[in-house]
């Protein structure tokens, strides 16, 4: 069954989600009193996350210029003096995909000359309420342009009125459009009010073929926390159990810091195991949190923190 793209629709699998709130809490509180990382080790899991980073600008005011510090960003992620002392060359690092809306895709390609994945947010992010034939073209351009994934947004009215068929639908012919590029189904966990319902959106979202589930686009509210990743990394591993088929994760939204990212690493190792940490299926939505990690990499190997302005972005 692993060779499948799409799964049927099955309802009462989804009807039947059942979310203890408490639980989720508990686990997620006691994470990082269980499990702590130092010294080399934490070097080790901060380089690790930054392979896995699909680096981040969906801002109004963004530019070719902008991309283009971006883009040698994601390809020189860390200080060539920190990358020595840690025994590391140029090429040792880079991030996961550089993530952009569609005007910017061919900037990208000529920046990157391949070397990167671009992911392209579509489906008339970050709301997804365009007209169904805006948003399925919105796909289909951004791979003319060269786009290599697409992270695309459900319509979570249909959550909400828990309505499965037409989520299923939507998610279906959003991955056939795409074909065989990588789709990340952005759920808007935010704007979803129940875990539960994220159970059951993650779930209906794999079965119609999305490739990765991801939690937000960052502009809701609510995005990435440890209790709703927890649920749909337990709804991705169901569903592995079941199909065979393993399907990425994305958190995104409010992932800063090298302490939050971390505890991210660390639960999904132990809900998945040490096999998802990689880049095929575990991604990170961010903007800053490269920074921070640069800063505590320069502070293993010199001894103290730099500021913000000696290792800015690009």
């Amino acid at each position: 069954m692993t060779g499948k793209i799409y799964y049927d629709l099955d309802t009462s699998w989804v009807n039947n989600i059942k979310i203890n709130l408490s639980a989720i809490e508990r686990r997620t509180a006691t994470l990082t009193k269980r499990r702590t990382v130092k010294k080399e080790y934490q070097v080790a899991w901060l380089l690790k996350a930054i392979t896995l980073i699909d680096l981040t600008t969906l801002s109004g005011d963004d530019t070719s210029g902008k991309v283009e510090r971006l883009c040698n960003k994601a390809l020189n992620p860390i200080d060539k003096n920190i990358l020595s002392e840690l025994g590391l060359s140029k090429n040792d690092i880079r991030v996961g995909a550089i993530c952009v809306y569609h005007h910017l895709i061919k900037d990208c390609k000529t920046l990157l000359s391949n070397q990167l994945p671009i992911a392209a947010v579509s489906t008339g992010f970050p709301a997804g309420l365009s007209s169904f034939g805006t948003r399925k073209k919105e796909i289909s351009d951004s791979i003319r342009d060269g786009a290599d994934e697409i992270d695309i947004v459900i319509n979570r009215g249909f959550v909400l009125q828990n309505n499965w068929t037409k989520l299923y639908n939507e998610v279906k012919e959003f991955k056939k459009t795409a074909g065989n590029i990588k789709v990340k189904a952005i759920l808007g966990v935010g704007d979803l009010e129940t875990l539960r319902n994220v159970a059951k959106a993650s779930l209906v979202c794999m079965m119609a073929g999305a490739d990765f589930i991801k939690t937000s686009t960052g502009k809701e509210n609510i995005n990435a926390n440890l209790n709703n990743s927890l649920v749909m990394l337990r709804m991705i591993r169901d569903f592995y159990n079941k199909t065979g088929k393993k399907i990425g994760f994305k958190p995104a939204g409010g992932i800063s810091t090298s302490k939050s990212v971390l505890e991210f690493l660390i639960l999904v190792a132990e809900e998945l195991g040490f096999e998802w940490i990689n880049p095929k299926l575990l991604r990170i939505g961010a903007s800053s949190l490269l920074i921070d990690i640069e800063r505590q990499l320069y502070h293993y190997t010199s001894g103290r923190y730099a500021n913000k302005e000696k290792l800015a972005l690009g």
